[in-house]
């Protein structure tokens, strides 16, 4: 879980480390929520990286229903909802994704002295400064 939580951001301009990270996810058996949360981010993510328009849209809408699906499994898991405002905070408001950032934010703010990952917390950090 170290490296995906490393890489998260990484992934934002390194196309094939996204590319890698999705294929490896993908590969897992019995996925937990928090790593089907980042499938999605990642998914996400990897929208922008690709030209085609319609896949695009196609690669994006499964990363949001990867997140949305980890979430109902998990929707006190502060990481899940840092995955979903950081996808949220960082699209187009054309995608119409955007309607949790405050609920996230707050959930996030209350929680965040629970988190003990030191990499989870500064990519959170980093997140809210933004």
């Amino acid at each position: 879980m170290t490296g995906i939580r490393e890489n998260y951001n990484k992934t934002v301009a390194d196309k094939k480390l996204c590319e890698n990270t999705i294929k490896e996810l993908r590969t897992l058996k019995n996925i937990s929520p928090t790593q089907l949360a980042y499938l999605g981010g990642f998914q996400a993510i990897w929208a922008n990286h690709v030209f085609n328009p319609i896949d695009k849209l196609r690669t994006f809408k499964e990363g949001k229903k990867n997140i949305e699906s980890a979430i109902s499994l998990e929707p006190n898991n502060i990481e899940l909802r840092f995955i979903r405002l950081s996808i949220q905070k960082n699209i187009p408001s054309f995608l119409g994704y955007k309607s949790n950032i405050k609920e996230d934010t707050i959930l996030i703010m209350e929680h965040r002295k629970m988190i003990s990952s030191g990499i989870l917390r500064k990519n959170i950090d980093t997140l809210l400064k933004n």
